[in-house]
């Protein structure tokens, strides 16, 4: 059961947002698909997952930040060339909250990510072995939030600050998995793409005052290594993100990524299952100026937890009951 609900929670977090502010990275989070058997094919069926990630950096004068991704996927009938599909759609939610000193009470903030809407065609390869491919889009430019915040009138010129840059471009994600799942391992690798169409742009007067943006295209790497004992999960798990482009002109100018290291423990209680799992930068390329002319690394750490729920599965098929043996002498 254990793993049929792995896989179920590896196609749900396919939705999920950056959980940065100040510091733009992929629309998908980092790290959110580790601890799930994402090759492997889910049992026909309808899966609720939701998984929610709060981050908090070193630097004060940032922002923690939450992402709340409610998902609903069903794994279909259809297994062409013998891979199952799987659709999924979600709309995503990210929360901040500032920690600046300012001369006003900070507020927090919300912003909608587009809804996700994908698929997955995942293989049994036999011997315990699964590997997926997925496509889908965060449908920034139909159901997202602008992203950006009015800021009023300066000099006759209406202004504004990009929040989530990210969402003045719909978002194309692609990704490829492969899984090993025999005697309670899983050992998983993800690589996920993001692709936007750059430079994206925000509608409405504050839209054109910031006016084009540049996002740099990213690659998300996630790797799990756990073991279950009894209804018990444990093991290491690591992930981070890689940007393509750096140049002063994108959204992550200057930040090549971040990798973590951390640890997750779950628990199955049969009818569903919960995960948790905390991860601590141990690279980072995002650094900030200090009041001394120098700059400071800006690591920052990630709380998760998710639950998984099945809500339905076709019953098993009866046996066939034998037919009464009937002779004629």
């Amino acid at each position: 059961m254990m793993k049929n609900w792995l896989a179920a929670g590896a196609v749900a977090l396919t939705v999920g947002m950056t959980s940065t502010i100040a510091q733009a990275q992929t629309t998908t989070v980092p790290g959110e698909q580790v601890g799930l058997a994402v090759g492997a094919p889910l049992p026909e069926g309808l899966y609720a997952i939701n998984t929610f990630t709060f981050r908090r950096t070193d630097v004060q004068n940032t922002a923690d930040t939450a992402v709340n991704i409610p998902v609903l996927v069903w794994s279909t009938p259809f297994v062409p060339f013998g891979g199952r599909v799987e659709l999924l759609v979600a709309p995503p939610t990210v929360f901040a909250w500032t920690r600046s000193p300012a001369g006003q009470p900070n507020k927090s903030i919300s912003i909608n990510v587009g809804t996700f809407v994908g698929g997955i065609w995942a293989f049994d390869l036999g011997s315990n072995f699964g590997v997926s491919l997925l496509g889908g889009a965060y449908l920034n430019d139909l159901n997202g939030d602008r992203g950006s915040i009015g800021g009023g009138v300066v000099n006759g010129r209406v202004v504004g600050t990009p929040v989530l840059g990210q969402l003045s471009s719909n978002t194309y994600r692609f990704g490829v998995a492969g899984s090993y799942t025999g005697d309670g391992w899983n050992i998983t690798a993800n690589l996920t793409a993001n692709i936007y169409d750059s430079p994206g742009r925000f509608g409405g007067p504050v839209g054109a005052a910031i006016g084009p943006i540049n996002i740099s295209n990213a690659l998300n790497f996630d790797l799990t290594a756990t073991k279950k004992f009894g209804n018990f999960e444990i093991g290491p798990v690591a992930y981070g993100t890689y940007n393509f482009d750096i140049s002063q002109a994108s959204l992550a100018a200057g930040n090549r990524g971040r990798f973590a290291i951390g640890g997750l423990i779950g628990y199955d209680f049969k009818i569903f299952t919960v995960q948790a799992y905390v991860a601590r930068d141990v690279v980072t390329g995002d650094y900030r100026p200090t009041a001394f002319g120098t700059t400071k690394a800006n690591y920052s750490t990630d709380g998760w937890i998710r639950f998984i729920v099945p809500l339905y599965s076709p019953a098993p098929a009866a046996s066939p009951v034998p037919a009464a043996l009937v002779r004629k002498y």
